[in-house]
């Protein structure tokens, strides 16, 4: 009995150790990569012209600015369920952004997640996606960095809850969930395929918001299946069921936030507004061939509605209230005028299983983005302060069951949840 003891002991102290040598391992400073000849060889404006680009291609202003301040000085609180991770400053300032990181300290952020002064750095900076972006497009990304005026603005402290505030909790994060990568392009796939994979896994970070999370947060994935965003109430959709788009109306949906099948509101519209519309028709059309590219969803199960008087009754409710305020924009047969007005009939943002954005879309409107491509947006005014949460309700539920959509209905409790959550 006593030999079983000791070898259970020992199994726990051998487990001990190996687990705290992995956490460890965590926070050494990780050897830093060579640039390429051909990177290196490059006059400095066209290094910086390129690393303002991929900040473009990364839509890295739009975390590190807040409201009303400068350009790249931090200060944003990005919402988490575990708590606020304030963005940094990254413009030159020798002391409080930058200025003072060399090559290979930005390196190691974006490719390890680590800090200049060997700090791991939280997810909501999505390292876990930049860590495929290559040496070359990251010595040009810093580049351009060092160039954007600088701005003397302390760093605020996050303000996480215990204990996902600790550096011990995180390097047990990473060992479960972190494994830095490099983006290797698929010889069976065409270079469009490749540069759209690269844009869309490493630099552009779309499973970050597109993809199912688990409790401690880690993506699940590139499946790029769907999900919650996190802290903001807002329901990322799938992007593997684009398969059935015409590649135009996909790139035009990109390219200027609105196409003949739907437009972008909510998060997505400051994803286009501040990223993607600046994008090179070709990087576009190479995320448009990855996108339809994913495997396809698996269909929903068809949803069996209630025929019962009191169900009948509250989708009629919903058709009137339809014909009252919004039909006007959106047509009696649910038809739209797009791009100005985007259809309802077929719209994936109405069938989605989980109903938020509609119902956020109601209670608050939908604002399209201004792009170059679309200057002047027609955007949809809130209903929130002129309809009752039932009233909503039936609205949306209305408009998952009408002109060949087939989605559950939603109840005024469903509505209610969200009428006070913030737009952003």
């Amino acid at each position: 009995m006593r030999k079983i003891v000791y070898a259970v002991v020992a199994a726990a102290l051998l487990a001990a150790a190996a687990a705290l040598v992995l956490l460890a391992l965590q926070f050494r400073r990780p050897p830093a990569s060579t640039p390429s000849a051909a990177t290196a060889a490059l006059p400095a404006d066209e290094r910086i012209a390129r690393g303002a680009y991929l900040a473009k291609a990364g839509d890295c202003m739009s975390c590190h600015t807040a409201r009303g301040g400068q350009p790249y000085a931090g200060g944003r609180a990005l919402q988490t369920p575990f708590g606020a991770v304030i963005a940094p400053n990254i413009t030159a300032d020798q002391h409080t952004g930058i200025g003072a990181w060399t090559r290979d300290d930005f390196w190691r952020a974006l490719h390890h997640g680590q800090s200049r002064d060997g700090r791991l750095l939280y997810p909501a900076f999505p390292y876990t996606n930049y860590t495929r972006i290559t040496r070359d497009d990251a010595d040009a990304l810093y580049a351009y960095l060092q160039t954007v005026p600088a701005v003397i603005q302390a760093n605020q402290p996050h303000q996480l809850r215990f204990p996902y505030n600790l550096q011990i909790a995180l390097a047990a994060w990473r060992v479960l969930y972190f494994k830095p990568a490099v983006f290797l392009p698929e010889t069976g796939q065409s270079l469009d395929w490749n540069r759209g994979a690269y844009l869309v896994q490493g630099l552009g970070h779309c499973s970050a918001c597109h993809s199912a999370r688990n409790p401690l947060g880690a993506t699940e994935g590139e499946t790029l299946s769907g999900g919650m965003i996190p802290a903001q109430g807002w329901y990322a959709p799938a992007l593997n069921t684009r398969a059935d788009w015409e590649p135009v109306h996909l790139a035009a949906l990109l390219k200027t936030g609105v196409s003949p099948r739907a437009a972008v509101f909510g998060p997505m519209a400051e994803v286009v507004r501040e990223s993607l519309q600046y994008l090179d028709d070709s990087d576009i059309h190479a995320i448009t061939v990855y996108l339809k590219a994913l495997p396809a969803a698996p269909r929903p199960a068809t949803f069996e509605r209630d025929s019962a008087p009191e169900a009948v009754g509250f989708l009629a409710a919903g058709g009137k209230l339809y014909e009252k305020h919004c039909a006007a924009c959106h047509g009696a047969d649910g038809a739209g005028k797009p791009p100005v007005d985007p259809p309802l009939a077929g719209n994936q943002a109405l069938t989605m299983t989980n109903a938020v954005n509609p119902i956020r879309i109601v209670l608050n409107g939908g604002f399209a983005p201004a792009t170059a491509g679309n200057p002047r947006p027609h955007s949809m005014p809130p209903f929130g302060h002129a309809l009752n949460d039932t009233e909503v309700a039936q609205i949306v539920s209305y408009l998952r069951s009408a002109w060949g959509n087939n989605a559950p209905p939603v109840s005024g409790k469903d509505v209610n949840r969200y009428r006070a959550v913030p737009l952003d």
